[in-house]
């Protein structure tokens, strides 16, 4: 599990990705959103603009990323 800090309340999941390095362009991030490959807190997440808080999980391509 990858544990990554934000400093603000809270972090839209495409830039979410983006910021860990899971992906390098917004238009990946919107892909893989779309595609229903993302999981947030263990079910299928396909709104880009989903807002992830602390304590939140992503799941992506066998990676977990906890939001800290």
């Amino acid at each position: 599990m990858v544990e990554v800090e934000i400093t603000t309340e809270f972090i839209k999941l495409d830039s979410f990705l983006k910021f860990t390095g899971a992906v390098t362009l917004g238009s990946e991030a919107k892909f893989f959103i779309q595609s229903g490959e993302i999981k947030v807190n263990g079910e299928v997440e396909t709104q880009r603009g989903k807002k992830l808080y602390k304590g939140d999980q992503v799941e992506f391509q066998g990676e977990i990323y906890k939001v800290k």
